[in-house]
């Protein structure tokens, strides 16, 4: 079977950051997204859909530093049913989304120069860095070039070590 969720959306509160036993992050937070569509009569109407997500380990900590309520994230991940009973004895249950990744869309402008991806992939949590750094080469003077050397382009050296993604 395949199970697989792609979904946009904004968080409708702050991140829920909290720690297991084994010292792993978990992260939870609600996403809200909207459709807009025509109804019939030609009326415009809007459907909201509400789910919960959860974020395990680095990508959990990255969101809880950078993302806060009404932030616009994409989410992939798959859908998991949970169900449990409340204090009352009453059976609950829910759909919930178990990230995998998360990439933040808000502009640079709109968040704290936060990295705009990040992958939830086991081999890349142990990564110190989360954009690729990138290293200036040297400028030289060109005879034929008659531009300033702030319209050089530089050059970037990434090693296959320093891709989160």
């Amino acid at each position: 079977m395949f199970n697989k969720v792609i979904m946009v959306g904004n968080l409708t509160r702050d991140v829920e950051l909290r720690y297991l036993p084994s010292g792993s992050a978990v992260a939870t937070i609600g996403l809200a997204s909207n459709r807009r569509y025509k109804k019939q009569d030609g009326s415009q109407a809007e459907e909201v859909c509400f789910i919960d997500v959860k974020l395990f380990g680095r990508t959990a900590e990255v969101a809880n530093q950078y993302l806060r309520k009404g932030s616009k994230i994409l989410i992939e991940g798959k859908l998991t049913y949970e169900s449990w009973t409340d204090q009352s004895g009453a059976k609950r249950s829910r759909h919930v989304i178990t990230a995998e990744s998360m990439q933040m869309m808000d502009t640079r402008s709109d968040s704290q120069s936060a990295p705009q991806a990040y992958e939830a992939y086991p081999q890349y949590e142990q990564q110190a860095s989360y954009a690729p750094q990138m290293q200036r080469a040297p400028q030289q003077a060109s005879p034929q070039s008659n531009y300033s050397n702030s319209h050089n382009i530089p050059e970037i050296n990434i090693d296959d070590d320093e891709i989160p993604f």
